[in-house]
């Protein structure tokens, strides 16, 4: 471990303090829009940040609090704010929930995602993020959902304070407007927080800001809760170790694009849920991978565990020593900098395609969009996905083909009698229970025939549905006395369609493996 850590020094210290400097705003902002204070923000983006990078399977993955998890983490204190304890409980939960996700070797179902729902998901947080800031940034103080937020900001118009509405325009136009030379020294989101905290001191405005930053090491606090508050405890935890690992690994995903290797999806997942049971304990806000961070150690030249290491040591420091100073941060600057944060987020590789894309598609990700807005965020990737695997099975289910058709003249070896009264349903792609429902359609179109020969040689793949469908099929026939060869090319769904129920209704008398074989069969009777 020690020749692993060390090999690549000079780039995984200047990558972990980059990466620092980059949290450093956004773990504190992130920590105050969450409602649990700048200091959980920090402490999340430390320990988690310490102890993923230790235990976790993406050397250079840089995790801490992000936006979709933050967002999450607002919507449980917004129903719970009497009981702010839970969201710890629920996050000591859901580490231990992402530990079995690894143990049992979940990770790598992200990969079957579809991607309009990450889309709409992403775009719908980025468009969360800034509407929870429009309050903010006009220094009206409001804690509620985006939608109603909006609201709230439009209805206090009349009451802005232009002192904080002025340090938010100062911080967006720095953070969107900071020339790329500049912004490679100095990273705007940190100079934005700098000469908005500076110009707010020196002028002595009347805004919010964080207040108190305790400096020094975290007090440990074992999470409690109410056993009536179970149901509550635990369905959010399952929630944030959800979102948590799809965030995780997908910056995995990215991770790996951008150095060319391999991170391990379960191990990752353990150190995630290590790092999060800890952090917990200390009041640290639940934090997942960050992609921005991430690619930017990379960019920086960290490559292995020892950057995300230094990035958390950094924070640390930051919180020893300046933790009176960030005290000082107005909230309006926070804003601007969360309000590039939730642009940044929007999928617009997607949006500039949005006039080419499949119908199906842009209904997908349109749903996963406004359900993540303004009902559940869970929910939206469960619809999403749901919604996705119906319109897929559809689109296969088209694609399957059953045609009839009769004995050709050509069969010369094959009794007249049998020519004209022996039909042929041909079955071409997969049969699943998307497709199970053109085989019964098809029924009354060949029972009045003395035989018929079930054609599923061109069947790739066979489902219980699709063998229950077959069962239903060769029974009618055979209840009207109508005899009754099935063909399989394959035999390996041969085998899979006896052992799910053909069997007990066939014998080898009525299974062939090429038409020859069935036609010789069928005349043999």
């Amino acid at each position: 471990m020690k020749n692993t850590l060390t090999a690549n020094l000079k780039g995984d210290i200047l990558g972990g303090i980059t990466a620092g400097i980059i949290a450093l705003p956004l773990a504190i902002a992130f920590g105050v829009s969450s409602g649990l204070g700048a200091t959980a923000g920090l402490y999340g983006a430390i320990i988690v940040g310490l102890l993923a990078s230790f235990f976790g399977g993406t050397p250079t993955q840089i995790s801490g609090p992000t936006g979709p998890l933050t967002v999450l983490v607002t919507s449980i204190l917004a129903v719970n704010s009497d009981s702010p304890e839970i969201i710890f409980a629920a996050a000591f939960l859901s580490g231990i929930f992402q530990i079995i996700f690894g143990i049992f070797k979940i990770g790598k179902l992200v990969n079957f995602i579809p991607y309009p729902v990450i889309s709409g998901f992403m775009s719908g947080i980025g468009m969360i993020i800034i509407l929870l800031q429009a309050n903010a940034i006009l220094g009206v103080e409001f804690s509620g959902t985006p939608v109603e937020g909006l609201i709230n900001a439009v209805r206090s118009i009349t009451d802005v304070n232009f002192q904080a509405f002025l340090l938010a325009v100062i911080t967006l136009l720095i953070v969107f407007l900071t020339p790329k030379k500049v912004a490679k020294i100095v990273p705007p989101a940190l100079l934005a927080l700098v000469v908005g905290t500076v110009i707010s001191v020196v002028f002595n405005f009347n805004v919010g800001t964080i207040g108190e930053i305790p400096s020094g090491f975290p007090s440990f606090n074992f999470p409690e809760f109410h056993l009536s508050e179970f149901e509550i405890v635990i369905s959010s935890a399952l929630t944030i170790a959800v979102l948590g690992s799809i965030d995780t690994l997908l910056t995995s995903l990215v991770a790996d694009s951008m150095t060319k290797t391999k991170h391990k999806s379960d191990k990752e997942l353990i150190g995630q849920g290590i790092a999060n049971m800890v952090a917990s304990l200390f009041g640290g806000l639940v934090s997942c991978g960050a992609t921005m961070r991430t690619a930017v150690n990379i960019k920086s030249g960290g490559r292995t565990k020892l950057s995300g290491i230094v990035h958390s040591v950094f924070l640390m420091l930051i919180v020893v020593f300046f933790a009176p100073v960030a005290s000082k941060i107005p909230l309006a600057v926070l804003a601007g900098i969360l309000i590039k944060v939730g642009v940044s987020i929007i999928d617009y590789k997607f949006i500039k395609l949005i006039k080419f894309a499949p119908r199906n598609d842009l209904l997908v990700m349109l749903l996963v969009f406004f359900i993540t807005i303004f009902d559940d965020l869970i929910l939206a990737v469960g619809v999403g996905v749901v919604m996705s695997s119906i319109l897929f099975a559809a689109n296969v289910a088209k694609q399957t083909d059953v045609k009839l058709k009769e004995l050709g003249e050509s069969e010369n070896y094959i009794n007249e009698d049998l020519i004209n009264n022996t039909m042929i349903m041909h079955i071409d792609g997969t049969l699943f229970f998307g497709s199970a429902s053109q085989i019964a359609s098809r029924v009354e179109e060949v029972w009045d025939n003395n035989a018929v020969i079930i054609d599923c040689s061109d069947i790739k793949t066979i489902d219980i549905s699709g063998v229950f469908a077959l069962e239903d099929l060769i029974l009618t026939l055979k209840d009207r006395k109508v005899q009754v060869l099935v063909i399989f090319n394959s035999r390996d769904v041969a085998a899979i369609a006896l052992k799910l129920g053909l069997r007990k209704i066939m014998n080898s008398n009525s299974l062939a493996f090429s038409k020859e074989e069935a036609l010789e069969k069928l005349a043999a009777k």
